[in-house]
């Protein structure tokens, strides 16, 4: 073996030793010349459960755009599953993408559709063969306690049902990692404690969880790993946090 490939797969343990997710200082900059990120270093490991919080403009929102490369970073490497986001060519980020289920505020429902529909659809996308579908979409339903509510048009629907849409489309193609931002943002109470009850479950049965909100209660009330963000850089990185004020 070369010295360059034995630097690469030195490399690549290193990465993969760091998490399926792992920042390394990494800066985002947009045209306007602020700094949305600003340094940040993060890894994020397998199996875990983590908050990321912050106020408005702490930079959630720009990570998150990241890990789904709808941006790249201005400097620093972000790794995702082991593929390096800066190197992806356009035509690979779909495929890329399958590794993630990702959840709304606002759901981007299909609501022209019915529930079936819009979980099949996500299969349809990645090619999955009919007979698999079939099979896959009623499962995933029963999961998110929508088993009932196949034939329903997603506009009929709760917010709190929509969300369980959302959450079963998400994870019907077995994602690796599933990005949650803000899912609760539009959900009573009720609802919100229910949708962080199944991604539990969902964490526990080994997929990665990240959750972006501004919701006090709910993080504290789970003793979760807590990132906090202010103005572009982690400000506290804490394992069973809580909610941590802006001074």
């Amino acid at each position: 073996m070369g010295k360059k490939e034995l630097l690469r797969k030195r490399r690549e343990k290193l990465i993969e030793e760091k998490g399926v997710i792992y920042l390394d200082n990494v800066r985002k900059v947009y045209s306007t010349g602020s700094p949305a990120l600003n340094g940040i270093t993060l890894g994020i490991g397998k199996g875990e459960f983590v908050f990321i919080v912050g106020d408005s403009g702490s930079g959630k929102s720009t990570l998150i755009k990241l890990l789904l490369r709808e941006l790249t970073a201005t400097s620093g490497e972000v790794y995702v599953m082991g593929s390096d986001l800066a190197k992806l060519k356009h035509r690979q980020v779909p495929r890329f993408r399958r590794n993630l289920g990702v959840v709304f505020q606002d759901f981007r429902l299909l609501n022209d559709r019915n529930v079936y529909e819009n979980v099949a659809f996500a299969q349809r996308i990645v090619e999955t063969p009919a007979m698999e579908i079939r099979r896959n979409v009623p499962a995933i339903l029963a999961t998110v306690g929508l088993a009932g509510k196949y034939k329903a048009k997603t506009k009929e629907l709760s917010g709190g049902e929509q969300q369980r849409v959302a959450l079963a489309r998400a994870l019907v193609n077995k994602p690796s990692i599933l990005l949650a931002d803000e899912p609760t943002g539009n959900l009573d109470p009720k609802n919100s404690w229910e949708i962080m009850g199944l991604l539990e479950e969902i964490n526990e049965s080994g997929t990665t969880v990240v959750v972006v909100t501004h919701n006090r209660e709910i993080v504290n009330a789970m003793h979760k790993r807590v990132i906090t963000m202010r103005k572009g850089v982690i400000v506290s990185d804490e394992e069973g946090g809580e909610y941590i004020d802006e001074d």
